[in-house]
């Protein structure tokens, strides 16, 4: 979990532990980017307000970052204030699987860390439950 505000990280840090996950805090973007690629977590959820780099930028960095291609993949819900539809949707195209407005409700938001979850595990792609099955592909318009 990446959060400069520690009322937010204590809250989810004691949620997060009783439903079983693991937790990694970290104040700072630089931080949350340091324990991806030394702890490889499955999910990171990300605040778009730190104080050294922007929420958005940090995703970006997850999914293109040279030093971060081994975990391109990881899992990433947003967790932060911005409720604007713009800055929703500008979040979605950095790179994040879902995006959650403070405050929150937390069983949704633990439904959603499931969800996404569930969504990245490996063979989640597959079609009609066969191992190695290509995913898809679907035109608009065509």
């Amino acid at each position: 979990m990446v959060d400069d505000e520690r009322s937010y990280r204590v809250l989810l840090d004691m949620n997060l532990r009783r439903a079983g996950y693991r937790v990694l805090l970290a104040e700072t973007g630089a931080e949350g980017l340091e324990l991806l690629t030394r702890e490889s977590p499955d999910l990171v959820l990300l605040d778009l307000r730190l104080p050294d780099l922007d929420g958005e930028d940090v995703c970006r960095r997850i999914r293109s970052g040279a030093a971060y291609v081994a975990h391109a993949r990881v899992a990433v819900i947003m967790v932060t204030a911005r409720a604007e539809q713009s800055q929703k949707v500008r979040g979605l195209l950095s790179g994040a699987d879902d995006y959650v407005t403070k405050p929150f409700d937390m069983a949704e938001l633990l439904a959603r860390i499931q969800a996404v979850l569930r969504r990245s595990e490996p063979g989640a792609g597959d079609t009609a439950g066969s191992p190695g099955a290509a995913t898809p592909i679907y035109h608009h318009g065509t």
